[in-house]
């Protein structure tokens, strides 16, 4: 690993832990409180007045529509995908294996942060809930948000595609990280600071020790090489 390698997971680790902290370390969280809680009453007020935003909330914040999200990331890695080689697609993978692993692992440590706290419908008193306006079972409360981790899966993706692939899929998959994470902030379910302190800070300190150094590279090469199936490796 070159110095210059070094400094720039320096950097981002620098980043991450300040963002952490400007939020962690005030009383009541500082300006980030009064930033929440305005995101969260600007989409809750206008909840009864606004049928469109109304359904519109409910149905992406329905279950099944974090399957378009899954949709949405698969067709962008099935573009890379159909252009290589049977080795290549091998090696496509054996890099998606390892991205599912580092988002479980990620995750995990995330949930050991000494910071809990329910989402904002929970939170504050007599607001109004989407599944009770609409009657869909939407995802619209927490009892502990932080960090959002939905929002976290779709920055690793993110992460993934700049490591892996083209500056210009990243850009593509930090839209689909914006489409995707804000209807849970509009619901409610997350507070604003769950996914850009929360999950941002994590995936800038874990994701640069991660995917900036060997560290998976060797794991994709080891699953490129051992993963059962064709077109194995033959040294």
């Amino acid at each position: 690993m070159t110095i210059k390698r070094l400094l720039s997971i320096l950097l981002l680790n620098a980043l991450g832990l300040a963002l952490f902290f400007s939020w962690y370390l005030p009383d009541n969280h500082g300006f980030w409180f009064n930033i929440d809680k305005t995101v969260f009453y600007w989409f809750n007020e206008r909840l009864v007045s606004n049928k469109a935003l109304l359904w519109g909330i409910a149905i992406t914040n329905f279950r099944l529509f974090d399957g378009v999200s899954l949709l949405a990331m698969g067709t962008l890695y099935l573009f890379f995908w159909r252009r290589e080689t049977p080795r290549g697609r091998r090696r496509m993978f054996a890099i998606g294996i390892t991205m599912l692993l580092s988002a479980v692992v990620l995750n995990q440590l995330g949930h050991l942060i000494p910071v809990s706290h329910p989402s904002p419908t929970k939170y504050f008193p007599n607001v109004n809930h989407v599944t009770a306006l609409t009657g869909i079972p939407t995802k619209d409360a927490s009892a502990d948000s932080f960090p959002g981790d939905h929002g976290m899966m779709l920055m690793i993706f993110a992460c993934f595609m700049l490591r892996y692939f083209t500056r210009r899929a990243f850009l593509i998959a930090v839209a689909i990280v914006l489409v995707f994470a804000s209807p849970r902030i509009m619901i409610g379910a997350h507070w604003l600071t769950d996914v850009v302190v929360g999950s941002l800070s994590l995936v800038l300190v874990g994701m640069s020790w991660w995917l900036m150094t060997p560290c998976n590279d060797y794991l994709v090469n080891a699953l490129y090489r051992h993963l059962p199936g064709r077109y194995k490796p033959v040294n």
